[in-house]
């Protein structure tokens, strides 16, 4: 191998071993956010707060459509929330004349351990601390 081919491997190594250190970061970053997801659920029942219907929004969040989840909204916009099942929604879909008449299709996404990152500063917050404000808000929220 010469030298400039040699230099290349170990450049194409060294990039893999750090894409393969960030992806196990972040699986474990998702696996502790689950837990901490599964943790809400069971403490939302244990206080006897219901579930209630989700709806997607659209833009600011003036037009909404049915989903037919259900579960506890996370942000008091309603752009986030958590399904009865543990699932983790964000809930921000784009506007469709479609969804009006048959709903809006949310799929669950991996829930962040910092919630709101890249949001206008002073919406990012940890999740577990997200999750214990909306538990302590109670049936009020």
């Amino acid at each position: 191998m010469t030298g400039e081919a040699s230099w290349r491997e170990q450049r194409r190594e060294a990039v893999q071993a750090h894409a393969d250190a960030l992806a196990r970061k972040q699986a474990a970053e998702t696996e502790r956010a689950r837990a901490l997801v599964a943790e809400f659920v069971a403490a939302m029942r244990s206080a006897g707060i219901e579930p209630g219907p989700l709806r997607a929004r659209a833009g600011d969040g003036a037009v909404t459509y049915r989903t037919g989840l259900r579960g506890w909204y996370v942000r008091r916009n309603r752009a986030m929330a958590v399904g009865e099942d543990g699932s983790f929604y964000l809930l921000d879909v784009p506007r469709s004349a479609a969804a009006r008449l048959t709903g809006a299709n949310v799929t669950p996404s991996d829930p962040p351990l910092q919630a709101g990152v890249g949001a206008r500063d002073g919406e990012s917050m940890p999740l577990e601390q997200l999750l214990r404000q909306r538990l302590e808000a109670g049936s009020d929220f």
